[in-house]
């Protein structure tokens, strides 16, 4: 049976793909700081398995990198984002750049090295980042951001290397926009459900094409520039 182990999946767009993935059949590994909270995640059903992880908290990666020993993985999603409230010119919150890069940068790197022998000996053998168009350059119109446009557009770098470096395993790497979502992170204007991104995501990455490793795409497959 195919495998996918997703951090963030207590609530949002990484609770919306745990649904599909047990929708489509699959065995779930579903990563959150607190299980115990994840009522919602609880109820999809036995082939998901609830692991408590702070993406943040390596020798937690580690561990639980160890306790999947020997466990095929097909898909790796790093989902779990983080968000400041706000970094306009003039008033950009220094002392949090560092936990937004920790979660959103660091974090997906280090979980692929912790994973990657467990790829290897899957079928898809793909990993794939959540990131965002506010993390393109050539995307960039508006300004602003700058602590979630940084650390979104150093994940691009780090997808774009590991699609690279990792190659000669037969293991591909991407970066996806969800869309502007109506989650926490994405607020309550947000065009789209997370039912539908996710559902989008799970088969963009069901139906990876060889030329989209190492790229950056819309949820709805339209290839963003970095």
């Amino acid at each position: 049976m195919s495998t996918v182990l997703i951090t963030g999946a207590n609530r949002g767009i990484g609770l919306a793909l745990a649904g599909c993935f047990v929708e489509a059949g699959w065995d779930v590994h579903a990563c959150c700081r607190h299980p115990e909270k994840a009522t919602t995640l609880q109820s999809l059903g036995a082939s998901v398995t609830i692991h408590r992880l702070d993406v943040t908290d390596m020798l937690q990666t580690e561990n639980l990198a160890r306790s999947l020993s020997g466990v095929p993985l097909d898909i790796l999603v790093n989902n779990a984002g983080a968000k400041e409230p706000g970094s306009a010119f003039g008033k950009v919150p220094y002392e949090e750049w560092s936990r937004v890069f920790a979660v959103n940068t660091m974090a997906p790197l280090h979980l692929a090295e912790r994973f990657v022998g467990h790829l290897e000996t899957g079928s898809r053998k793909l990993i794939a980042n959540i990131s965002s168009r506010m993390g393109s350059i050539g995307d960039n119109d508006s300004g602003g951001s700058y602590v979630y446009r940084s650390s979104k557009a150093a994940l691009n770098m780090v997808t774009r290397s590991l699609s690279i470096d990792l190659a000669d395993r037969g293991i591909s790497a991407i970066a996806l926009h969800p869309g502007w979502v109506r989650t926490k992170m994405g607020g309550s204007n947000a065009k789209l459900e997370t039912d539908v991104s996710a559902n989008s995501l799970k088969e963009l990455m069901l139906n990876l094409r060889p030329e989209d490793n190492g790229r950056l795409l819309n949820y709805d497959g339209e290839h963003i520039p970095w």
